[in-house]
């Protein structure tokens, strides 16, 4: 039987050479370049001799430790000579000012903090006596100024306290309550009527003390616990306390005063210090867990203005303008620092829907976590909260997790839905809570949450989880006696949607060190628990793999459009069997986007499900399956593949999740097709991985190899040659199957259960596989 003239082979000829086009604008590469270039320009300053850089004479020790503190962010090794050097000064220097001995706490922090432990309680020490401590209609407040004892304050030497105390408290030297409560007290009573904040009184609101006071009140008010979770008598309480949490709204009125009059190209109420500003724009994005403020994406903006600025600057750095930033080595600090910081990996991102006290009743739950997740995985990380309604699927597809809680119904819209949907099926993670129990009643949320996962997934229903799904363990273990019931979703390579219909986020509050160390132990033993339980689902949704900011997904480039009928089209069939021949929808459509995109090619980006008995059986050039389970043919079905296979056509197939069910049915099922034909291993060096048909060259390619460490799970990556397994018939390979995963990978499904190729890998071996099958 001939072959269709779908696809003349004059189009496969011209497509194959096709050159494949570059998208022009700031990207991850782009972000590491300048923070290299702005890297080696601050060590070339350092001077050889002292470790130090050029100081200003009121502030000795404050520009070496800025820039000290900058290469760290930067990911300069502190064990590294430059720093080692740094540090060395840092420590025979006597700071004088507030912002010195601050700069000097926050580096000493970030370098080797159990070295110079009694350095950062010596500095903490003098921060404490130096500030300014006055009255407000609130209560109490402290501040500070450059000296000690002032009588009055300034709000950017206040910010560098405050950021010095916040790090010191993260490696265990603390203060009080109190004395938190009065620095919230300052930032509180000093924000202006319009919402920003001003550098003292009588000055007008800026955007650098904005962000200034918008980061301060959110450190200073998280230490003195303003949250809904609380310990009554022994027993943790999640609701009942309906008390708005008020700096909250303080907050978004300074966001909301950035947003109006926001700028990436100059200080909003300023005409100088724009690097110092874009400093504390990082700080107000991540500590809010903001992608954007208004409608402006903050970090792709401002990434794209300094590197704009860097490149028609010199030598890698940046010079702003104002007391300060006009030194080149105190703003390439700056600027480094809000590169580096702020490309920190989103690991979770809140999902907004209806009323913020119902989707945000804890809102230091997720926070906390975050901070235990970066503990346990060794990495700086940050989450994120996103309107469900305002952003795109794109968008949401830029969070690894979404978390979605809540005890109301759920009111969402029919495009909600798809996007959700959607974003699941490209490859998403949902992990969902019912605020119920504990003193809540998430009866609501939990039928609504059920309706929608039912409509959503009619085919997936929601199951309780074993304790043997690596769910439960992935980064350790769960105390058993605190176990909470976690249900899943098999929405396409793995569970994809986990849901806890019991409180976790109220504990995740309560989980911060200040107040675990105020706890009776059966408390802190239950925090602990379903803080492992987010840690856990976490951990199985990213296998800690994760992508730092502007390193989004790559979607597969799209082709040239398609006319509406199949002539000049190329088009794959999908075989429809009963061992889950569409379980993973996704792959299939996002391979051909690749192989059209790649290769300027019409393809018909579809899942067109083929019965293999189909008469028209012949129209298609490559036939494509995959499942995750048992399947068996008729004899019919049998001697209708054998003859496809026999007149030219091509099956291409892989076992998703490399499945050990489909794997068997798959081998034995073929061996009923072709009985004297058995599959074999392709062997390295065949033309299919070379590229001599215009595809990719194969010789290694890296797979993800499920592995196992005490207590927890995770993926070791090795290089190896392509292990494909194929049948010849007249000197072709007409059958091609990959009992590693493939469909997976196409479909951006992270797993630790999978043993298969990355996904770049994963596409480089569909393109190469069907470009071989329309060559024969």
């Amino acid at each position: 039987m001939a072959r269709s003239a779908l696809l003349p082979l004059s189009v496969i000829l011209a497509v194959a050479l096709a050159a494949r086009p570059v998208v022009a604008q700031v990207s991850a590469d782009d972000v590491k370049q300048a923070i290299d270039q702005a890297v080696r320009y601050l060590k070339s300053t350092q001077s050889q001799r002292t470790g130090a850089w050029p100081e200003r004479p009121d502030h000795a020790g404050g520009v070496t430790a800025l820039v000290t503190l900058a290469l760290l962010n930067a990911g300069e090794p502190s064990d590294s000579p430059v720093i080692q050097r740094a540090l060395a000064y840092l420590r025979d220097t006597k700071p004088i000012s507030t912002y010195a001995v601050a700069l000097q706490v926050m580096t000493f922090c970030n370098a080797d903090p159990d070295r110079d432990r009694l350095l950062i309680r010596k500095y903490v020490t003098w921060l404490r006596d130096a500030k300014h401590e006055y009255n407000t209609p609130l209560g109490p407040a402290v501040a500070w100024r450059y000296t000690p004892n002032p009588p009055s304050y300034d709000n950017s030497c206040t910010q560098f306290a405050i950021l010095a105390l916040m790090e010191a408290e993260r490696v265990g030297v603390s203060l009080p309550d109190t004395f938190w409560e009065k620095v919230a007290n300052h930032f509180r009573a000093c924000q202006s009527p319009n919402g920003g904040w001003a550098y003292g009184q009588g000055h007008p609101p800026t955007g650098s003390m904005t962000t200034a006071g918008i980061a301060s009140l959110v450190i200073s008010s998280g230490q003195v616990a303003q949250r809904r979770a609380r310990v009554v008598e022994g027993q943790v309480r999640c609701c009942g306390q309906e008390d708005e949490v008020t700096d909250w709204l303080r907050i978004e009125s300074g966001l909301d005063w950035l947003a109006r009059g926001f700028s990436v190209r100059n200080n909003p109420g300023s005409s100088g210090n724009i690097l110092y500003y874009m400093y504390g724009l990082e700080r107000v994005g991540r500590l809010t867990g903001r992608r954007f403020i208004g409608n402006h994406d903050w970090y792709r903006e401002g990434a794209e203005y300094l590197i704009d600025m860097q490149r028609r600057g010199t030598a890698g750095q940046w010079r702003g303008r104002g007391i300060g930033e006009d030194s080149p080595v105190i703003g390439t600090s700056f600027a480094l620092l809000f590169l580096a910081k702020g490309r920190r990996p989103v690991v979770i991102a809140k999902l907004q829907y209806g009323e913020r006290d119902d989707w945000d009743y804890h809102p230091g739950g997720v926070p906390n976590l975050v901070k235990h997740i970066e503990a346990s995985w060794e990495q700086q990380l940050t989450w994120q909260s996103l309107d469900w309604r305002a952003a795109t699927t794109g968008d949401l597809q830029e969070s690894p997790v979404l978390f979605l809680s809540g005890a109301r119904d759920i009111p969402v819209t029919q495009a909600d839905k798809e996007k959700l949907k959607e974003y699941i099926q490209q490859g998403g993670f949902l992990f969902a809570e019912a605020r119920d129990g504990n003193g809540c009643d998430g009866a609501l949320f939990d039928r609504s949450f059920r309706a929608l996962m039912a409509e959503l997934f009619p085919d997936a229903s929601l199951r309780l989880l074993p304790p043997e799904h690596p769910v439960w363990f992935a980064d350790g273990r769960v105390d058993p006696k605190f176990m909470r019931p976690l249900l899943g979703i098999d929405a396409s390579c793995r569970i994809s949607v986990v849901y806890c219909p019991k409180n976790l986020s109220c504990f995740w509050e309560l989980s911060d060190r200040r107040t675990l160390n105020k706890l009776d132990a059966p408390v802190r033993r239950e925090v602990a628990a379903c803080v492992q339980i987010g840690r856990n689902v976490v951990a199985y949704a990213t296998n800690r793999q994760l992508k730092e900011k502007l390193e989004a997904i790559e979607h597969p480039k799209e082709g040239p459009p398609v006319p509406p009928t199949d002539r000049g089209v190329l088009v794959v069939g999908k075989l429809r069997h009963a061992g889950g021949s569409d379980d993973a929808p996704r792959a299939l459509p996002n391979l051909l986007t690749y192989v059209g995109g790649e290769l300027k090619l019409r393809v018909r980006v579809e899942n067109r499900m083929v019965d293999v008995t189909n008469p028209r059986l012949y129209e298609y050039p490559v036939l494509f399956m995959h499942g995750r389970a048992d399947f068996r043919w008729t004899a019919k079905q049998r001697a209708a593949l054998r003859a496809f296979l026999e007149n030219g056509g091509v099956l291409f197939a892989d076992a998703i999740c490399s499945s050990p069910r489909f794997t068997a049915a798959f081998r034995r099922e073929l061996a009923e097709v072709l009985p004297e034909r058995p599959l074999q291993r392709i062997p390295a060096g065949d033309r299919l991985f070379r590229d001599d048909d215009g595809g990719f060259d194969l010789d290694q390619v890296t797979m993800n190899d499920p592995t196992g460490g005490k207590g927890r799970v995770g993926i070791r990556q090795v290089k190896i040659a392509p292990v494909l397994e194929g049948v010849p018939i007249g000197g072709r390979w007409a059958v091609i199957f990959s009992p590693y995963d493939l469909s997976c990978a196409w479909q951006n499904a992270k797993s630790p259960e999978c043993k298969g190729y990355v996904t770049e890998d994963a596409f480089r071996i569909g393109l190469n596989v069907l470009l071989y099958s329309l060559r024969q």
